[in-house]
């Protein structure tokens, strides 16, 4: 009977961790980061909404990839339309925004440009968004933890901690990615750049050559006509 006793709390132990795991990894699989890249044409402007919630954090940062100049302007409204950053002809940036009730609006803009075609690559991270259950509540289904040398609060605060580490890890690699992404567009360029003005370099030589040979030879030739 003793061992029957102990079998049952180490089920009931085993199930509240499994319990506790899956309300964790369902509470993680929100994530909060989000990125795009797309294309913005010629004489073009795009805009992006994001709702957001009051004493929440949204920030953004975005780099153009790829189009002549590697520049675009950008801008953020508030909820009520006002301008809270505006950047002139810039390849890229970095604005955080404490936020309240509302969509913002941030826009991208190559109006100045009439034929280059820019790629842009931006990335939402959102602090702070509050979601609608509480995330105690997994605390109340989950019994028998006195049988634990960890207690729960630990092991939460150890995967909060391998969470956030884990973010900031995939925004580094995401940035990363981008800046080399624009690295090769641009070395792509400048090597079809070097090419064309090779060949050009090197037609011009071959012209010039043939122009100085044919001068050279021209004046040891002898027009005169004899005459017998």
């Amino acid at each position: 009977m003793e061992v029957s006793s102990v079998a049952f709390h180490v089920v009931v132990v085993v199930f509240a961790l499994v319990l506790e795991f899956t309300v964790l990894a369902n509470a993680f699989s929100q994530s909060v980061d989000s990125d795009f890249t797309f294309t913005l044409p010629p004489g073009r402007k795009e805009c992006f909404y994001q709702t957001m919630k009051q004493h929440a954090s949204l920030e953004i940062e975005y780099q153009v990839l790829d189009g002549a100049g590697l520049d675009v302007d950008f801008y953020i409204a508030s909820p009520t339309g006002q301008i809270l950053y505006n950047d002139y002809r810039k390849s890229d940036g970095v604005h955080t925004v404490e936020t309240e009730d509302g969509d913002y609006m941030f826009c991208f803009d190559n109006t100045f440009s009439a034929v280059s075609e820019k790629i842009i690559f931006f990335e939402l991270i959102l602090d702070n968004m509050e979601t609608d259950e509480d995330p105690e509540d997994w605390k109340e289904y989950v019994h028998g933890t006195d049988m634990l040398d960890m207690k729960l609060e630990d092991i939460m605060d150890t995967i909060n901690n391998v969470k956030a580490r884990l973010s900031k890890s995939v925004h580094l690699q995401t940035v990363l990615k981008a800046f080399e992404a624009r690295d090769r567009n641009l070395q792509e360029s400048n090597f079809d750049r070097v090419n064309f003005w090779s060949v050009t370099n090197l037609i011009v030589m071959v012209i010039v050559s043939a122009i100085q040979v044919f001068l050279v030879r021209s004046l040891f030739e002898d027009k005169r006509k004899i005459r017998t």
